[in-house]
């Protein structure tokens, strides 16, 4: 299995890394280590936000292969959509004049509609990149930087999307948590243009 696929987390005993990697890695990672004095702290890499430790056997593991069923299963009603095509069938409120117009487009309401979805991914990807980025930071810095000197300020600046003053209010922080935090907020400094127009 491919461990660049698989989510990942950061464990930190006070304010130095101690593992990093997929969650099973850093499990076996952490069962090594003296926890006894407290301190653990984990967060997940793609969120920021902090995880309870130990987490349950095969927490951020890719999900098993469904085993094989014991008895036939009941036919499945036919679903809406076009499952195999990977589309998702769910309900959308919209104003009449939406519909209206949805229904004069090529292709009807559902094309319409999911090229107006990637036609926004597109235009706003430097932007939804930056929020996201923003928000895994912000995350990670107030469950284990909230009491460090020139929070508040980092925390404005972050928000400001002010590179220069962010990096200058952490630049005392110990030195793991000013990387890990960097790495975090890697996409949130970036012009909202760059990058537009190219989809993830």
């Amino acid at each position: 299995m491919n461990t660049d696929t698989l989510p990942r987390c950061t464990a930190f005993l006070g304010a130095r890394r101690v593992a990093f990697g997929p969650y099973d890695d850093v499990a076996r990672a952490l069962a090594v280590l003296d926890l006894s004095a407290g301190g653990l702290l984990v967060f997940d890499d793609a969120t920021g936000a902090q995880v309870d430790h130990p987490w349950p056997p095969g927490w951020g593991s890719a999900p098993p292969a469904d085993p094989a069923p014991a008895r036939a299963a009941p036919a499945a009603p036919p679903q809406v959509g076009r499952p195999r095509m990977g589309v998702v069938a769910r309900e959308v409120t919209l104003l009449p004049r939406h519909w209206e117009w949805l229904s004069q487009q090529p292709g009807g309401a559902s094309a319409a509609l999911r090229r107006l979805v990637e036609e926004a991914r597109r235009t706003h990807a430097g932007r939804d990149a930056a929020r996201l980025a923003t928000e895994r930071a912000y995350r990670f810095m107030s469950a284990i930087a909230g009491g460090f000197e020139g929070f508040e300020e980092a925390s404005r600046a972050l928000f400001a999307h002010d590179g220069e003053a962010f990096a200058r209010r952490i630049a005392y922080w110990p030195p793991d948590v000013q990387a890990h935090l960097n790495w975090l907020a890697r996409d949130a400094f970036v012009s909202a243009d760059a990058g537009s127009a190219s989809v993830p």
